[in-house]
């Protein structure tokens, strides 16, 4: 007898129908085809255990298990579950008349129960797009899977309730959730605020810049100045989420197997924060089964670097492309993975090996040469890249010790959002070629040509910018990062066009390009 049951298979975010096909004929052996991994090859033992511990017997008949495409490499556990239900119907113990209405997936126990897999949303939007008369996940999986509508979400216990829901012996109902209630409701629970900060009032201003314009940025300044203090609060004056993007970043983490039991859809930014340790392949993704990395998981939100030059030389090299593509693609010899990795990068540093280098109050023991290899850690390419360099100095007690608190986070966000709004109503008109449409979110992303555009700045201006290329030795480089800079300025102020005062604090943060940097106040 034969009998198709169906999953899906996840490659990067991609998901292709599986179709699980098993045939009984006389004999005694169990083959498995489909290029199946070492995990999908091991599902018989676990199968055979879970049916004999839920009342079943394992038939003793030839089972020839296929799964199809045969080309798409199976990875991972999530196939026990369709080949179970497949075995059983073709053995008679399931009625196999709405098994082809039905995507299955998950991992099968040795007592029966059902195991959370990986991907289980990016399945559910698969079996929407098939049109599938639902999907059945194990319970763990339930709420991720159940954001998406027009198609019934099951979560089930064990292998048995499964059994029932086909045979009808048990009435099961769907999962519903309502997603744009629950989405809204979380958007705003922040746990740090900029209220808590004491002074600081520059680099406050610089985050506020770097979050309108969704600009890299690095801080600069010794131990104890609050760097990352301040870098934390960053997502609560980041514009919130759409549920395009939440979905998006929700279907990441999905694949990563990040996404807690209770949790529906990711309603705020991510904020991801990788040890100075952390390896390439932890970074940017990859593996022998190809996962997203720290750069993925940071999609639509931000990546922050903790004392950046202690990061390893290969490991920040890998960044420069992702940076500028906003996507990264792991390939294989025989396919190729693709992530999204669209994130703000903000970085910390000391300004020298002991910390202390233009500290008023500690005295710096690093040579002039000890200073410029520490900063050459991170490469002039890679530097390129931030658009925003911030020097920050420890606050002192006078600041520290005043009871009434900062501006609040929720203040600076609703300037943040407006200046956004701003530039999402100037991109969403872009011709066929200014790029595509809808492509272009925020200034950070402009081209060259854009540039022209939307940040030329006037003759007053470009003298400005020239006299500062020259006396303070900025690269030529620099040049359309300063622009962006100050059109996202202008943004905030709601200037339509790019005036002198916004390009002379957008050269303002490009200290790290002055070349003078390691003979400063020594």
């Amino acid at each position: 007898m034969l009998v198709k049951t169906y999953c899906a298979a996840v490659n990067g975010l991609e998901v292709t129908t599986v179709t699980v096909e098993v045939s009984m004929s006389r004999g005694v052996q169990f083959h498995l085809t489909g290029l199946a991994d070492t995990a999908v090859r091991e599902s018989y033992d676990r199968i055979k255990a879970a049916l004999v511990n839920n009342g079943f017997k394992m038939p003793m008949m030839e089972i020839t298990v296929n799964m199809a495409p045969a080309d798409i490499k199976k990875e991972g556990s999530g196939y026990d579950l369709p080949v179970a239900v497949g075995i059983l119907a073709a053995a008679g113990n399931v009625d196999s008349s709405r098994l082809s209405r039905f995507m299955m997936v998950g991992e099968l126990g040795l007592d029966g129960r059902l195991q959370p897999v990986r991907g289980a949303l990016p399945i559910a939007i698969r079996a929407r797009a098939e049109h599938y008369e639902g999907l059945i996940v194990p319970v763990q999986n339930v709420r991720e899977a159940a954001v998406v509508n027009n198609v019934s979400i099951y979560g089930m216990e064990t292998l048995l309730d499964v059994v029932n829901f086909f045979n009808g012996d048990t009435s099961y109902q769907p999962t519903v959730i309502d997603t744009r209630r629950e989405f809204y409701e979380q958007q705003g629970q922040f746990d740090l605020d900029f209220s808590d900060v004491r002074g600081q009032e520059s680099v406050k201003r610089a985050l506020e810049v770097a979050a309108a314009g969704g600009h890299n940025l690095i801080m600069i300044g010794p131990p104890g100045s609050g760097k990352s203090m301040l870098a934390k609060r960053l997502p609560s004056i980041l514009p919130p989420l759409s549920l395009a993007e939440s979905l998006e970043t929700t279907q990441i983490h999905s694949v990563a197997g990040k996404l807690s039991r209770d949790t529906s859809l990711i309603s705020q930014r991510p904020f991801r924060a990788p040890h100075h340790t952390i390896s390439q392949v932890a970074l940017v993704g990859g593996g022998s089964n190809p996962q997203p990395g720290e750069i993925s998981l940071a999609h639509n939100g931000v990546l922050f670097l903790d004392e950046m030059p202690e990061l390893s030389r290969s490991v920040l090299e890998v960044l420069r492309q992702p940076l500028e593509d906003r996507k990264i693609t792991i390939s294989r010899a025989k396919y190729n993975v693709e992530y999204p990795c669209s994130f703000m990068l903000v970085a910390s540093m000391n300004p020298c090996p002991c910390g202390y280098y233009g500290d008023p109050t500690h005295h710096c023991v690093c040579t002039p040469g000890q200073i410029q290899r520490y900063m050459n850690k991170i490469s002039g390419p890679l530097l390129d890249r931030i658009d925003i360099h911030c020097e920050i100095q420890a606050v002192p007690f006078a600041q520290l010790s005043q009871m009434q608190p900062g501006e609040p986070s929720e203040k600076i966000r609703e300037r943040v959002i407006k200046a956004r709004n701003i530039q999402t109503k100037r991109f969403s008109n872009l011709p066929p070629s200014g790029g595509p449409r809808g492509a272009i979110h925020c200034n950070a992303q402009m081209t060259e040509k854009m540039l022209h555009q939307f940040a030329e700045p006037d003759a007053q201006s470009l003298d400005m910018l020239r006299i500062a290329m020259e006396r303070l030795k900025l690269s030529a480089r620099a040049y359309s990062r300063i622009l962006k800079v100050a059109r996202t300025i202008a943004d905030l102020e709601g200037s339509e066009k790019v005036q002198t005062q916004h390009i002379a604090e957008a050269i303002g943060y490009r200290n790290l390009d002055r070349g003078d940097w390691a003979e400063r106040g020594v």
